[in-house]
């Protein structure tokens, strides 16, 4: 049972929100679903520009989703407020220009500790450079472009799981050491 009195909040962030974050939030709330947690977390997206606000997600991308039957007609893009940063506890960038973004933005130490690599919980990438963490938007390409921000994407969603799970699960004292380790991981 989560000790909060609320939802873990994790936002996925891109720059658009019409690709690579609802993607990613997606196949996070799927994932949260099949593990029993959907009560305890609640996942959204952003984008870090106003560009795409109230437009579906791509249709690439939505076709990619569509293939493991993953829905995405609710989908509208909208654009970082700053206010998330407190009411978020797990904020995630899909690429290295947004974490840089939203560690420019954070207005204080705790905000700016929530900010990880989407990637970063990819076992195969997690301990790399974050340059090698990033995820490339597939915006100007093509299917196999969309298909492997699907595959980037999907080979971190465990790690988020199993991360989530151990922070949901611990007596509110240990947040603060789960708040620990992301910042010596970042």
């Amino acid at each position: 049972m989560n000790p909060l009195s609320r939802p873990y909040r994790i936002i996925t962030v891109c720059t658009g929100n019409i690709c690579r974050s609802p993607m990613a939030e997606i196949m996070l709330a799927a994932a949260f679903r099949a593990s029993g947690l959907s009560d305890e977390v609640s996942v959204d997206s952003a984008g870090t520009t106003g560009y795409e606000v109230g437009r579906p997600i791509d249709q690439r991308a939505a076709r990619r989703l569509a293939i493991t039957k993953l829905s995405s007609q609710h989908h509208v893009a909208r654009e970082w407020q700053a206010g998330w940063f407190r009411e978020r506890d797990l904020i995630l960038a899909l690429d290295i220009d947004h974490y840089a973004w939203l560690r420019d933005a954070a207005p204080d130490q705790e905000s700016m500790d929530k900010v990880r690599m989407l990637r970063s919980f990819d076992p195969l990438v997690a301990g790399s450079d974050l340059l090698d963490q990033g995820i490339e938007d597939p915006w100007y390409g093509g299917h196999a472009d969309f298909d492997a921000v699907w595959q980037q994407i999907h080979g971190a969603v465990p790690g988020v799981v199993e991360y989530v799970q151990a922070a949901v699960r611990r007596p509110a004292p240990h947040r603060e050491q789960m708040q620990q380790k992301v910042r010596s991981i970042s």
